[in-house]
């Protein structure tokens, strides 16, 4: 037995989850429907949902004011987080 249901959704980001799927060969319903089954087969989100550190906090807000560091190459961001 199958139910229908109503959900609202973002406009920009249901049309390219649908465009994504559509080239996988599923649509939204099929979708909803293999989300539903993970949900079910966790016992939970079948992905882990975090509340971010006070590190991860501080470097997401220096990339939003673009003041993170930069490095010439992949040595010297190595030598940096030696130090």
């Amino acid at each position: 037995m199958k139910t229908q249901t109503t959900i609202r959704v973002d406009e920009k980001s249901y049309r390219l989850a649908r465009d994504i799927l559509d080239e996988i060969g599923l649509n939204y319903s099929q979708a909803i429907s293999i989300f539903n089954k993970m949900i079910v087969l966790n016992r939970g989100l079948p992905f882990e949902l975090k509340i971010p550190n006070s590190d991860t906090l501080k470097a997401l807000n220096e990339l939003e004011k673009r003041e993170g560091k930069s490095f010439a190459n992949v040595d010297e961001l190595f030598e940096d987080l030696d130090n």
